[in-house]
This record gives structure tokens, sequence and C-alpha cells, in this order.
């Protein structure tokens, strides 16, 4: 015990936080495996589409993350005070806005994705403000590098998710999809933990001096429109399919996106080291792009990793992931993760240059995000033509993220 205990202090908080996100990432790919196996492919594209919300709510809220990582570095004192109940509040008012939206749109979205029942949807809405201030307990921890902490808000959130969400599957007879809206809501009341956030933060007469809150609003709605183009790549093709396709093909697609997604997952470990170091580099004088190339080599191998493995493997890895209900996605395997991989890659240009305030990257991510929606609109004639237009529009969003930064390179 004292051996391991010795060796546990030698490794580094970023290595310990590398291992706990592989740890969630794990952990939410038993969650859907589980989904995929038990509900099987017509039922999940409901759980699936509960999955992509959540995917898109988290988006948002790396808005209030990142922007409370990148002012934790950046401010202290009362400053800080000032700003920590700034976005508290921000974080509030914004999450009330997007669930009532979500909650009065509920039978919109119902008929959209065809759904059973608009219930899911209500259940999910009125959880969403939790998530908000979940991400700025996140953002601060983060920002101050304090792992351990940022680590255990993923843990409880993940964990409390997947066994909350299969008790209610085997023990209570409502609609499947009800309950894993249900689980969804509660677990983010779990990812609270740990917090010390008091309510009377909100009510303290501190304020942020004028131009230092332009920056961190300017800041936030950048940020905010990065995340919005995150949101169009990354969901809209689940969300088209599960418009334009039956409830099948729509339910085997989800499950080649979760698989095929995994290179995305995994590299998010990095934004999440990467902005903090680039922002304390920046301050302190100190050269930063060795901090982006680092990580792109990491994300680069394991990217090759991946869609090497799907490509040798593919029906071992969907019968062990989902089981033979899923087999006819094999071909397509390796080609949805090399989609993945290159928007993973091109994800870590965009924001080593928000860090550094730098948002041409986001005009570009946006154009190809909707081009990517324009294309898979006018060309879905099959589930492998939905995948095909993706490669060409993340071909197209890479070698821009490229040509930018040796522009960058040149004129530095």
């Amino acid at each position: 015990m004292t051996v391991f205990k010795i060796k546990l202090h030698r490794v580094s908080p970023e290595k310990l936080f590398m291992g706990s996100v592989l740890l969630v990432n794990g952990g939410n790919y038993l969650y859907n495996l589980v989904l995929g196996r038990l509900l099987g492919p017509e039922a999940f594209a409901e759980a699936a589409l509960l999955v992509t919300l959540l995917l898109v709510l988290s988006f948002l809220g790396m808005t209030f993350q990142l922007a409370t990582a990148k002012f934790a570095v950046l401010f202290s004192g009362k400053d800080w005070d000032a700003f920590q109940q700034l976005m508290y509040k921000y974080a509030l008012g914004f999450g009330m806005l997007v669930g009532t939206i979500l909650f009065a749109f509920a039978e919109n979205l119902r008929e959209l994705f065809q759904t059973e029942s608009s219930l899911l949807f209500k259940t999910f809405a009125m959880a969403v403000p939790l998530y908000f201030f979940m991400s700025v307990n996140r953002g601060k921890y983060q920002g101050r590098q304090d792992y351990a902490k940022l680590s255990l808000t993923y843990q409880t959130e993940m964990w409390s998710r997947l066994l909350l969400t299969l008790g209610l599957l085997w023990l209570v007879p409502l609609s499947p999809a009800f309950l894993v809206a249900m689980g969804i809501a509660l677990s983010f009341v779990f990812g609270l933990i740990p917090s010390k956030f008091d309510g009377k933060q909100l009510f303290k007469k501190i304020v942020l001096a004028a131009p230092k809150k332009r920056r961190v609003v300017q800041f936030m709605v950048l940020t905010a429109c990065y995340e919005i183009t995150q949101i169009i790549i990354n969901n809209s093709d689940v969300l088209l399919v599960k418009h334009y396709f039956n409830a099948t093909d729509a339910g085997l697609y989800a499950a080649l996106a979760l698989i095929g997604r995994v290179v995305y997952f995994v590299a998010w470990m990095f934004v999440m080291l990467l902005l903090p170091t680039v922002v304390e580099k920046q301050k302190n004088g100190a050269a930063t792009a060795p901090v982006l190339l680092k990580y792109v080599g990491y994300i680069g191998v394991l990217s090759l990793t991946v869609v090497a493995a799907c490509a040798l493997f593919p029906e071992l890895i969907i019968r062990m992931m989902f089981g033979e209900a899923y087999l006819t996605m094999a071909p397509l395997l390796w080609q949805y993760a090399l989609a993945t991989s290159l928007f993973a890659i091109s994800n870590i240009f965009a924001y080593y240059f928000l860090s550094l305030d730098e948002y041409a990257p986001v005009v570009v991510s946006g154009v190809l995000g909707i081009s990517q929606i324009v294309l898979i609109v006018f060309f879905h004639s099959s589930l492998a033509m939905v995948v095909y237009v993706q490669i060409i529009a993340m071909i197209s969003l890479l070698i821009a993220q490229l040509l930018y930064f040796s522009q960058k390179s040149m004129g530095s």
C-alpha cells in the first residue's frame, strides 16, 4: 500500500486527469452500449436522440466553462470574486432561457424527431439550468488546474447517469425514452459534486470593472459562436438522419456515430489541458505553439490507431459493442471514424486560437459547419452518402485550419 501511494504521488495531476477522462469516456460508452443492447435499434434511436441533446447542451456549457477557465488564470482578488458572481448570474439566466424554450417547444420537437411523447423533452428541459452551474464550477477547477476536483465532477455525473438510468429501466415500467431523460436530468445534480457554491454569492454588491466585463462578454460571445459550430458539425448528422430516415436506420446510424466518435471524446481531455496552459504561457510571454503541436501529435497518433482498427476489424468491433443487429454498419465504420478524426484535429487548432483571442477559425468552422448541413440535406440518398459528405467537409475544415496556422506562424 505504501509503495502504491508513493507511485501515485509521483503521477502528475495532468496524467491523473487524463486517466480520469478515459474512465469517464469508458463509462459513457458503457452507458450507450448497454442502452443499445437493451433497447434494440428502433428504441435506441430515441435514447440516442437524448444523448445527442446532452452533447448539444455540453457544447453550450463549454462556453461558460472555457470562459471561467480562461479568466481564472487572468483574474484574482476582487476581480475574481466579481467575475464568479457574474458567471453564476449568466449561467442561471441562460439556463432558464434554454430550459424554457425546450419545454415550450417540446411538442414541436416530438413531431420533428418523430418520438412517441414530448415528455422526454420536458423532463430534460427542467434540469438544464443545473448543467450551466456545473459548467461554471468545472471552469474554476480547470482554470486553477485543480484536476482532482475537475475529475471528480465528471466522475459523479457519469456514474450517477449510468447507474440511475439502468436502475430506472430495470425497475420502472414506463417508456424507456422518458426513463433515460430522468437519468440524465438526475445526473446533473450529482455533477455539482464537489461544489462550494453559496447562493448568497448572487446577491453580493460587487461589480467587475466595465473594460474587464466587456472582455469577458466578448470572449463568451465568440466562444458561444464557435460552440454553435461544434454543435452543427458534431450533431447535425445524427439529428438529420433521425429526421430523414426511419427509426431502425436512425438507430443503426446512432450506433455507428457513437463508435466512430471515440477519437473526438478522448480529444476533449487535451482541450481541457490546452486552454489554461496556453493562456498561462501567453500571459508570461512564453511560446505557445509547442503546446499545440504536442497535443496535435497525441491526437494524430490516436486517430491513426482508431481508424486502422475500425478498418481492419469493423465487424468484430460492432459485434462486441452493440451486437449482431447493428452489423450492416460495419463497412462505414472506418470512414465515419476518419471524419471524426479530422474534426478532432481541427478542433484542437480552433481552441488554441480561441485561447489566444484569435477568432478567424470560428468563422471558418461556422461556414463549413453550415456547408455540412447543406450537403446532408441535398445528399442523403443513403447512410453511406451522409458519411461521405462529412468526410469532404472535415477535410476542407482541417486544410483551412492548417493554412491559418501556417500564415500566423510565418507572420510571427
